[in-house]
């Protein structure tokens, strides 16, 4: 049983806090497809605390996203308690540290990852956020900086020490982003050396997939990248754990009518502008199969208001049998995971 605080799931599915991706719009969407644990993307300690409007709106969530962690990043520790204390105050159920991303702006200068090259900072500025809230405490992380200093069994076990209720691991380096493959080895090495719950993360593509790293020891599964192109992925994960078969995904109809919905709440909730451009990334997902996908992307990406995007997918789905179809090019393509 996976437990943070009084959280207690049975082997959860989260969603990974992703930049541009994990915001409150996403988040709902994979949550109606099963998704156990959400994050919001990832929040700047500094701007938490001087109430920069939009990072704020990062972090405004909603009852019906429970259990769902606010995630935090930053290397000054005072910044970071108070970024903590400030993010309790939106009620999340806990609150995540960012420890793993690989930006060259914020892993350079110690944020992120970059905690990674000096165990006693990371250690500081965990205790800065426990000091901040009363709120559960979780960590996501990488295996370590590079390959010459892997670090994540050492990682782990001053974490448990410090009370933190729950680590989340990538297995890729830092140096790695998100080239070669996850090494899931370390996972097993991880769960001898603390106790605490472990959620795997790192090229989770398909159900079979799911099902390995829940088999490395893992008490959860978190899936990032291959979201972005198919978000009913947390359903066809539950069904495979719980029969063994494959359940099938959407047919072209029904991600096309889903991206015109995805696109209508995003607008919604962001405002037409930057709706409809940070909408771009999924149509790749949710068109696929498509003939001549690659002509239709373009004329979509062409509009900046989504009355002429629901009106051109309208359209599309009236001639779907004219402009449906396999293009293998298309086919092929695979965001990752």
């Amino acid at each position: 049983m996976f437990r943070i605080g009084k959280i207690e799931l049975e082997k959860p599915l989260a969603l990974a806090p992703m930049e541009n991706v994990s915001d409150r719009t996403f988040r709902a969407l994979c949550k109606s497809f099963g998704a156990d644990l959400v994050y919001t993307e990832f929040a700047n300690s500094e701007a938490i605390i001087r109430d920069v409007q939009r990072t704020l709106a990062k972090i405004n969530i909603l009852e019906s996203e429970r259990p769902v962690g606010v995630q935090i990043y930053g290397s000054t520790e005072p910044s970071m308690e108070r970024a903590a204390a400030a993010a309790e105050l939106f009620a999340p159920d806990f609150i995540d540290i960012n420890c793993g991303c690989w930006v060259k702006k914020i892993a350079a200068r110690g944020d992120g990852a970059g905690l990674l090259r000096d165990i006693k900072k990371f250690e500081n500025v965990v205790q800065s956020v426990m000091k901040g809230t009363r709120l559960p405490v979780t960590v996501k992380t990488r295996l370590g900086w590079d390959a010459s200093s892997v670090n994540i069994v050492e990682v782990a076990r001053m974490l448990e020490q410090n009370g933190v209720s729950a680590l989340t691991v990538h297995c890729r380096t830092r140096d790695q982003a998100y080239k070669g493959e996850a090494d899931w080895s370390w996972l097993e090495k991880i769960k001898s050396a603390a106790s605490m719950p472990l959620i795997g993360n790192g090229d989770v593509k398909t159900p079979e997939d799911a099902r390995r790293m829940f088999d490395t020891g893992c008490d959860g599964v978190m899936i990032g990248r291959a979201a972005i192109y198919a978000p009913w992925l947390f359903a066809q994960v539950k069904h495979y754990l719980a029969t063994g078969k494959h359940l099938p995904e959407p047919d072209l109809e029904e991600r096309t009518r889903l991206c015109i919905r995805h696109l209508i709440t995003g607008v919604q909730y962001k405002g037409e502008r930057r709706g409809v451009l940070e909408h771009r990334k999924y149509y790749a997902g949710y068109l696929r199969n498509a003939r001549n996908i690659a002509k239709l992307r373009a004329e979509l990406m062409q509009y900046t208001e989504a009355g002429p995007i629901v009106e051109r997918l309208e359209r599309f789905l009236e001639n779907m049998g004219e402009e449906a179809g396999v293009d293998e090019l298309d086919a092929a393509s695979n965001l990752g995971g």
